[in-house]
């Protein structure tokens, strides 16, 4: 399996289930349900299928509008954070298509109500059918909520909405430790050497991975560099004191081991594979479908960091990485 390639591969889906994000309202949802919106899987068309409403359709449909006005749906996005593009998807919605789209957004702590203010992030334009519709948001704000709105009604298949996670640092305690390279505390991977069996953003998600598929595995390499890495931009600019490296589901398929390394770039810069890296933690053999912990062997000290490199060598599968530390004054 190849991972998707699309204009915002570099961000993460806010609206992705497995950081919480849900659809909580729609005005109509009588053809398709709406929480099939932000499904994680691909949408799929299965000729024949029928239901006592109509055809089976792998997304949100709303029935045919004889009124004036819009459909719309209410998402809570898995994390407050920034967008840089959405994916209004379409696929197998050929005749029954939205004409045009508009989205909008909020800050809220709780679920949006009649007394919400919307901003507009996303003004309305058109959509083509049975297609991915990829669309830019020039929006700096941090958002919690959005309201896509479908005019004047029909199917769209699914929204994924890419942008960065953004810390809610009220969460903290005083001088507690935070997970550096936690997606939901606004970490992401920038760059890696391969990730042909599953995406490297699975390598930060919350919780342990649920199988071999959720985590981040390259090809088996026959030659040529040493080892497989991966570069991810911390959440905040950090020292490291614990790091949790773990296998889970990777049994024929783990490293032989791994080592970590960080830098410190400036803001909106990322370093390269061949950037001149610390060593954070010197080579250290895994094992197979295991957590390992570390702390003792963590030699960077007091030294801060802004991204980190996880070598691995030769090859294989990580199911998750945990980097625990402090947030430095300046943050």
């Amino acid at each position: 399996m190849k991972n998707e390639v699309h204009p915002y591969s570099e961000w993460i889906d806010l609206a992705n289930r497995r950081l919480g994000g849900q659809v909580l309202s729609c005005s109509d949802d009588f053809f398709a349900e709406m929480e099939n919106l932000i499904k994680p899987e691909a949408p799929v068309f299965i000729d024949g299928k029928y239901t006592d409403r109509g055809k089976w359709m792998d997304g949100w449909e709303s029935r045919r509008k004889r009124v004036a006005g819009y459909d719309w749906a209410i998402l809570k996005l898995g994390n407050q954070g920034r967008i840089k593009g959405f994916n209004v998807c379409t696929t197998h919605f050929a005749g029954n298509a939205p004409q045009q789209v508009s989205i909008e957004a909020c800050n809220s702590k709780t679920a949006p109500d009649n007394s919400t203010e919307w901003t507009m992030i996303v003004p309305q334009q058109d959509v083509n059918p049975d297609s991915n519709n990829f669309i830019d948001c020039d929006s700096t704000g941090v958002w919690t909520h959005l309201r896509i709105n479908s005019f004047p009604d029909g199917g769209i298949a699914r929204l994924r909405v890419y942008g960065e996670a953004v810390m809610d640092s009220n969460w903290f305690l005083p001088g507690e430790p935070v997970d550096l390279a936690f997606v939901k505390n606004g970490a992401r991977p920038v760059s890696c050497s391969d990730m042909f069996f599953s995406s490297m953003s699975n390598l930060i998600m919350p919780d342990r991975g649920v199988n071999m598929g959720d985590g981040w595995e390259t090809k088996r390499r026959r030659g040529g560099r040493e080892c497989d890495w991966i570069i991810i931009k911390l959440a905040a600019t950090g020292s490291i004191k614990k790091v949790v490296v773990d296998t889970a589901h990777f049994k024929g398929n783990y490293p032989d081991g791994f080592s970590l390394l960080g830098i410190t770039m400036p803001e909106g810069e990322h370093p390269q594979e061949t950037s001149e890296w610390v060593p954070v933690i010197e080579r250290q053999k895994l094992t197979a479908d295991a957590e390992h912990f570390y702390k003792d062997e963590v030699i960077s000290g007091e030294q801060t960091f802004t991204h980190i490199k996880l070598n691995m060598y030769p090859d294989g599968g990580i199911s998750r990485l945990r980097v625990l530390g402090f947030i430095s004054n300046g943050e």
